[in-house]
C-alpha cells in the first residue's frame, strides 16, 4: 500500500486544512471547491485527510460501504450475509477525468438478466466513495452530462441506475471534494453552487516556508516510513480532534444573535436562496464543535462565511482573491456594526480563538 504524505506536514494552506477538518467532522457541509494552480499541494493535502477521518463499519465483502447498523440501507449482499462486521479506512475515492458513465454510476447486466432472470449490479465509482470523499481533480474539465449525474446524486444521497427497464438504487452519501485552475475554464454556475465551502491556495511566497516544504518533500521521499512516523503524534492528536468534534455536533448551542449575523451576511452579500446562510450555520457548528466550544459565537460565524462566500459572490470580471477576501470582510464588518471587533478569528489548526 502506498505511503501517504502527512497532512500534518503539508505548510501553509491553513484555509484548505480548515475546510478539510471541518468538512471531516460534519459530512453535510456540503464538501470543499479548491481553487489554485499546479503544484500548490492540493492534491497531496486532499488524501492526507482521508488517514484522519474515523474508520466505518462495514460487513466483510460488501462493495457499496453499507452501514450495518441502518438496516434500511443494507444491499442485497449485506441482508443475505453473514459476514462479520469490520473497520473499514474511510474512502478517498478519485474521480477520473476520462471516465465513462458505467465507471461513475455502476451498470447492470442485461444478458443475466434475459437469459437467467438475475438481477445483477456492478457498482461504480459513486459506491465506492460511499460515506467516504469523492475527489474530482480539474473538476471544471468534467464532462456536462456526467457533472449532471453528479449533481442529483450529490443532492439526493441516493444512486438510482435504469437501464433496458430495470432499475437499481443505493445510497451514494460522499464529501465531494473539487480542484480546478481557473485559468482552464470556469465551473457551471449549478455545479458551483454544490460545493459548500470554497477555498483559494496560492504558492507560499515565503522564502523560509518554502525551503521547508522542499526539505520535508525530500525527506520524505528519501524515506517514506521515518518522515510518516516524525508526524504521527500531530495525525494522531488531530485525528482524535476529529472524532471528538462529531461527537460534539448536536451539543453545540447556537446564540440568537450567531443567527441574525449569519442572515445579515448573506443578504449584504447579495447571495441568491438561502443556502449560503444555512451552510454557514452549519460550518460554524462544525468550527466550534472542534474548538471545544460550547456555542457558536460571531467570530465562528464570520470565518464560516470566509469559507462558504467566495464562490457565491458576485464579484467584478477583475476581482482577485484579495479583493474578494477584501470583500467578505468588508460585508462581515458591516453585518457586525458596533460588534466588528469580536468578528476575529486566528488561525483555527493553532486553537487560538
Amino acid at each position: 500500500m502506498r505511503i501517504q504524505y502527512p497532512f500534518s506536514a503539508v505548510v501553509g494552506q491553513e484555509a484548505l486544512k480548515t475546510a478539510l477538518i471541518l468538512c471531516a467532522i460534519d459530512s453535510g457541509l456540503g464538501g470543499v471547491l479548491i481553487q489554485g494552480h499546479k503544484g500548490t499541494a492540493k492534491t497531496t493535502t486532499v488524501r492526507g485527510i482521508g488517514s484522519l477521518i474515523p474508520g466505518i463499519k462495514v460487513r466483510s465483502g460488501c462493495r457499496f460501504n453499507c452501514d450495518p447498523a441502518d438496516p434500511a440501507e443494507l444491499c442485497d449482499v449485506c441482508t443475505n450475509a453473514q459476514s462479520e462486521v469490520v473497520t473499514a479506512p474511510s474512502p478517498v475515492v478519485n474521480l477520473p477525468l476520462n471516465l465513462t458513465e458505467d465507471r461513475l454510476v455502476g451498470s447492470m447486466d442485461v444478458s443475466a438478466a434475459l437469459t437467467r432472470a438475475e438481477r445483477r449490479f456492478d457498482p461504480g465509482l459513486l459506491a465506492a466513495a460511499h460515506r467516504g470523499i469523492l475527489y474530482v481533480d480539474e473538476v471544471n474539465l468534467l464532462s456536462d452530462h456526467l457533472v449532471d449525474m453528479l449533481l442529483d446524486v450529490a443532492a439526493s444521497g441516493e444512486n438510482i441506475v435504469e437501464r433496458e427497464g430495470m432499475s437499481y438504487r443505493h445510497p451514494a452519501e460522499f464529501v465531494l471534494v473539487g480542484t480546478m485552475n481557473p485559468e482552464e475554464g470556469e465551473l457551471r454556475p449549478q455545479f458551483l453552487d454544490r460545493f459548500g465551502l470554497c477555498v483559494q491556495v496560492n504558492s507560499v511566497r515565503d522564502v523560509g516556508a518554502r525551503r521547508e516544504i522542499v526539505r520535508r518533500r525530500m525527506a520524505f521521499e528519501r524515506d517514506p516510513e521515518a518522515f510518516v512516523l516524525e508526524y504521527s503524534d500531530e495525525e494522531d492528536l488531530l485525528r482524535r480532534q476529529i472524532a471528538l468534534a462529531r461527537t460534539r455536533l448536536s451539543a453545540v448551542h447556537i446564540a440568537e444573535e450567531a443567527w441574525d449575523f449569519a442572515v445579515r451576511v448573506a443578504v449584504n452579500a447579495g447571495v441568491q436562496g438561502h443556502r449560503a446562510e444555512l451552510t454557514i450555520m452549519k460550518t460554524a457548528v462544525a468550527l466550534a464543535a472542534f474548538l471545544e466550544r460550547d456555542e457558536v459565537g460571531l467570530r465562528h460565524v464570520s470565518e464560516a462565511a470566509r469559507l462558504v462566500l467566495p464562490h457565491r459572490m458576485k464579484s467584478s470580471p477583475f476581482a482577485d482573491e484579495e479583493q474578494t477576501s477584501a470583500d467578505i470582510d468588508d460585508l462581515i464588518a458591516g453585518a457586525a456594526g458596533e460588534d466588528a471587533k469580536y468578528c476575529g478569528l486566528g488561525s483555527v489548526r493553532g486553537r487560538n480563538v
